[in-house]
């Protein structure tokens, strides 16, 4: 386990020696493995690309969106293709309508959120239950595009004001804290589910009240 561990931390240096002296595109491309098949340290690797090219920063944080985009769509469509299976070998016909009619009435939110949130959350599973609920292709690029990009723009603009370091401290405190930060994540997710669920009680009254 040691060895196959050694192995995949020298593979993920050589595609970052290999990678980040393209720029921009090098932004974009880490970002898409990261999202599709191969964890990446997404956070220290933008935060250096910024530290290095501060007048430019929007760009990497602009590449890394797109990139996070459309790696995305790897888990997204194995979702689509064999996720319905899998959670019913876990769950009956009734519960997964109802987890899908959930879904369904906040899906963008229930996206944007994680895609927007950093590790430890777990962001492949969010995406690939979007897959398997059939979430619209525009609005699922949508909302891991706009939630990554708040994402980087957010820590783009924490290195610029406190250098590089900053991240490292925030990721510490987050690990540290762990069970804290799943539990803000949580009640970030149930607020805006909460909110999501009242607005569409809004619209089918006000479509009722109009008929």
């Amino acid at each position: 386990m040691k060895h196959l561990t050694s192995l995949f931390l020298k593979f993920t240096a050589w595609l970052l020696a290999l990678l980040k002296p393209l720029g921009f595109w090098g932004a974009g491309a880490i970002a898409l493995l990261d999202s599709s098949t191969i964890p990446m340290p997404m956070d220290l690797i933008i935060s250096g690309y910024v530290w290095a090219d501060r007048r430019h920063f929007w760009v990497y944080c602009l590449m890394a969106a797109i990139g996070s985009s459309i790696g995305g769509l790897l888990p997204f469509y194995l979702g689509r293709a064999g996720g319905e299976l899998f959670l019913l070998k876990r769950v009956n016909r009734a519960r997964y309508e109802q987890l899908r009619d959930r879904f369904e009435r906040q899906e963008f939110f229930a996206l944007f959120v994680p895609s927007m949130l950093p590790p430890p959350t777990p962001w492949k599973l969010f995406v690939f239950g979007a897959g398997v609920f059939e979430m619209r292709l525009r609005d699922f690029l949508a909302a891991v595009f706009l939630g990554r990009l708040v994402r980087f723009m957010a820590e783009g603009l924490l290195v610029l004001y406190y250098g590089p370091e900053i991240v490292t401290v925030v990721h510490d405190l987050a690990v540290k804290h762990l069970i804290a930060t799943l539990v803000g994540i949580g009640v970030v997710l149930a607020v805006l589910v909460v909110i999501a669920v009242r607005k569409s009680r809004s619209k089918r009254r006000a479509g009722e009240f109009e008929n």
